[in-house]
């Protein structure tokens, strides 16, 4: 029969669009087709025919009345892949039929294990630190954001860098100290790593410094120093020209430096030695010592006289 003059063929006027979806989550292959009569819409994955309600009233695929394609939820798993693959779908009257454009259907995954979790690390304050991990495997892939004692690490900070995997601190501050964890989160959800701790020491800095003094012969003088640091730092002493003097000095609770009954061999510079397990610092303060002038002792001797004294009266 001759096709009648208002009939068309069919056309796709809606093409399906790729898709990634989670499993069991519900999804939609749109396609919509124009044409008189008409058109029948049929569905094909990987060039075979899909099955659905309309055959199976228990299939979790559903044409729609306009054409689509729903998936009541999606069906996936390690050995049976169902609903990914490569769809099209095809309207067809006694005009012809239309096919359209190729849409995948992929699953998003996200694998539990991390391919590489962060190790802890230990720097000084104001040296940078880097955490490094590689998220599981997923699809779509892993987006990496990092947690510091579980609150989100704030990569606007300008010291900070989240790059691909590694977290980067520069200039670290006592205050970055923490346990770390690395996240890795696509549609499906997101997984932690382990965590792992960052340990900010800090050089040892003078709170009080040793300072220059003058004192008397022996007099006593006291060196201060205040030390702060993490770890605890250790304090010691030495004198730059020659030994502390024997038996004349006392490290005291406070690590200050005493030096009892001052002799003019004492002067120098006295030096305060700070250590811990990421640094030294070292402060001095000078010590002069001011002898008096020399007196000199005469003898003096007294001499004592008895004097007799005879008054005398004449009379005339």
């Amino acid at each position: 029969s001759r096709p009648r003059l208002e009939d068309a063929a069919p056309r796709i006027v809606e093409h399906p669009s790729d898709l990634i979806v989670s499993k069991g989550e519900p999804a939609t292959l749109n396609c919509k087709a124009e044409g008189r009569p008409t058109p029948m819409v049929e569905w094909y994955k990987d060039g075979e025919r899909v099955e659905t309600d309309r055959e199976d009233p228990r299939s979790h695929r559903m044409l729609l009345p306009s054409g689509s394609l729903f998936f009541l939820r999606i069906v996936h798993g390690r050995r049976s892949k169902p609903d990914e693959g490569v769809y099209v779908c095809v309207a067809r009257n006694y005009l012809g039929e239309a096919v359209s454009r190729n849409a995948s259907l992929e699953v998003a995954i996200l694998r539990d294990d991390f391919r590489q979790t962060p190790s802890d690390v230990v720097v000084a304050a104001g040296e940078p630190a880097v955490m490094e991990c590689i998220p599981p495997r997923g699809h779509p892939e892993p987006t990496i954001s990092w947690k510091r004692n579980n609150v989100k690490v704030n990569d606007k900070d300008e010291r900070i860098t989240i790059r691909g995997g590694k977290l980067m601190i520069s200039n670290t501050k006592k205050s970055d100290a923490g346990m770390y964890v690395c996240v890795g989160t696509n549609m499906v959800g997101e997984k932690d790593s382990d965590p792992a701790e960052l340990v900010v020491f800090e050089r040892p800095m003078f709170v009080r410094r040793p300072v220059n003094q003058v004192v008397l012969a022996d007099d006593t003088v006291d060196f201060q120093c205040e030390v702060q640091g993490d770890p605890t730092p250790t304090i010691r002493w030495r004198k730059e020209e020659g030994e502390l003097p024997r038996g004349r000095f006392e490290i005291r609770a406070d690590n200050s430096l005493r030096l009892t009954q001052v002799k003019a061999e004492d002067e120098g510079s006295y030096t305060c030695l700070s250590e811990n397990s990421v640094g030294k610092a070292e402060a001095s303060g000078t010590l002069q010592v001011h002898v008096g002038p020399s007196r000199k002792y005469h003898s003096i001797s007294f001499l004592c006289m008895r004097v007799l004294v005879l008054h005398m009266f004449l009379r005339l």
